[in-house]
């Protein structure tokens, strides 16, 4: 027991003991913590950069999906897809001469993520739908790539 006793009073005698040195961090400490976050950060704001592009790819996708949905609904209405004069505007506005069972398809002139018409093409008895990507100029790579969805 008295072995027991001696080594806790030990132990305590040895962490109330300080030091002028031995309290705190010193500068050097701090800057290596300073660099570490500094570096840290770096990299975090490199991987995340390019992520609100790659979310309007993906939200510029879907909406290209719903405009063929509602494409698809126009030629079940209406017998064909609209003109390639008439556009994808033919989705929200009726076209001269509006179609006996034409009705909005859309609630506003389609754009995309960009801020960009699509371009809207007839060939032969299908269309094409495109966004010009983030660049707004035909081709590219990543998000600069163009989104194309084509239909039947």
């Amino acid at each position: 027991m008295r072995q027991f006793k001696d080594s806790v009073t030990l132990r305590v005698h040895k962490s109330k003991r300080h030091g002028h040195g031995e309290a705190g961090l010193t500068l050097i400490e701090m800057l290596i913590v300073l660099v570490i976050i500094g570096i840290v950060a770096t990299l975090v704001v490199v991987n995340v950069i390019d992520r609100p592009d790659e979310a309007r790819v993906t939200a510029t996708k879907s909406d290209i999906k719903t405009l063929r949905t509602a494409l698809s609904m126009y030629r079940l209405d209406n017998g064909d897809y609209p003109t390639a004069e008439q556009g994808l505007n033919a989705l929200y506005a009726a076209p001269t001469p509006a179609p006996p069972a034409w009705r909005a398809y859309v609630q506003d002139a389609p754009k995309d993520k960009w801020g960009r018409d699509y371009v809207y093409a007839r060939q032969g008895g299908g269309y094409t739908i495109t966004s010009l990507g983030r660049d707004g100029k035909p081709g590219g790579e990543g998000s600069d790539a163009d989104i194309v969805e084509q239909g039947q």
